[in-house]
């Protein structure tokens, strides 16, 4: 694939994901205290940003794409306490993302290294990588590829799981991903 071309995927999966909805103090703090496998409670987040708990509770309620859990605190956003497909080791954590291309961001904004773990929905087999934030490594099977499917900004705001995440998934060939 072209340079060029490359580029312009990159910059579309940015603005379909990246937006303004998402690239917030609030989100990235989110994924932060996520990381430490915990739930996390609103009055801890607000803690975290040095804001007002009705502060945070507003800013909550435009994110409609985050998980919850029964006594309201959050579980889930990229990155995930709920068992998914996904598999992200971090820091000797077992944590999940919503989609393949999760296991690669989220470990990438937080700066950490990650043991990824998954399954070939076609074929069934498995498929492990490692990711730093400088590279990707150690693929099994090494000719193991990711789906991109490029939804719009306002979609992925409405569902995001719905309109993107079920679209990037890990298979374990190219044959794999074009069956």
């Amino acid at each position: 694939m072209q340079g060029t071309h490359l580029d312009a995927v990159a910059k579309a999966v940015v603005e379909a994901l990246d937006g303004p909805q998402r690239n917030t103090a609030l989100c990235r703090q989110v994924v932060r205290l996520l990381a430490q496998e915990r739930p996390v409670s609103p009055q801890h987040l607000a803690g975290a940003l040095h804001w007002t708990a009705d502060e945070v509770r507003a800013e909550l309620r435009t994110h409609p794409e985050l998980e919850y859990d029964a006594n309201g605190n959050i579980v889930g956003s990229g990155l995930t306490l709920v068992p998914t497909a996904y598999q992200v080791q971090m820091n000797d954590h077992p944590l999940f993302a919503w989609c393949a291309l999760g296991t690669l961001t989220n470990p990438l904004q937080l700066q950490l290294s990650a043991r990824i773990l998954s399954r070939c929905p076609t074929t069934g087999g498995t498929i492990r990588l490692t990711v730093t934030p400088q590279q990707l490594v150690d693929l099994d099977p090494p000719d193991a590829v990711m789906s991109l499917a490029l939804p719009s900004a306002s979609a992925c705001y409405q569902d995001l799981r719905g309109t993107f995440c079920h679209e990037s998934r890990f298979f374990s060939s190219p044959d794999a991903a074009a069956m």
